[in-house]
């Protein structure tokens, strides 16, 4: 879990609780947040992306990642990993790269003078999370479906 201002760390953690399921919350500062027994806490430089990279480092297949950080989820499904939104929206391939384009025009905007806003996280959000969580664990608990290849040369 990207550590740095999630707003569903207590989801997460019992979600895993009940399922039995490893967590790593990794930022760049302790931060004075508590974590539950059982959780692994990575603290990162300083840095503006060294817990992004740390995070990419680590992740593997069907490892899920939860972060409002685009980038971050653009680079954990380039490694085959699973991403989450705190407001439960499931990135994926279909869909990471329409929202990384719309970062960009909102960063564009911004630097014009525009202001733009993230509405503010709220209970329904907290829910949507909650359901996108579980089935992210259930997609990821799934076992791979056979790959063919076809040796060089056919058969």
């Amino acid at each position: 879990m990207d550590g740095d201002a999630c707003p569903v760390r207590d989801e997460v953690f019992r979600v895993a609780l009940r399922l039995s399921l490893p967590v790593t919350v990794v930022s760049n500062g302790s931060r004075g947040v508590r974590l539950p027994d059982g959780v692994r806490r990575v603290i990162v430089e300083e840095g503006a992306d060294a817990a992004d990279d740390w995070i990419v480092e680590a992740i593997g297949p069907n490892d899920i990642c939860v972060t409002a950080d685009i980038p971050l989820a653009a680079r954990c499904l380039a490694k085959k990993a699973l991403s989450v939104s705190p407001r439960g929206h499931a990135w994926t391939e279909a869909n990471i790269g329409g929202a990384l384009a719309g970062r960009e025009i909102s960063r564009h905007m911004r630097e014009t003078g525009m202001e733009t806003r993230n509405a503010a996280f709220t209970g329904a959000d907290r829910q949507r999370f909650l359901v996108a969580l579980d089935a992210a664990v259930a997609a990821a608990s799934r076992p791979a479906p056979p790959t063919f290849r076809i040796p060089p040369g056919g058969f």
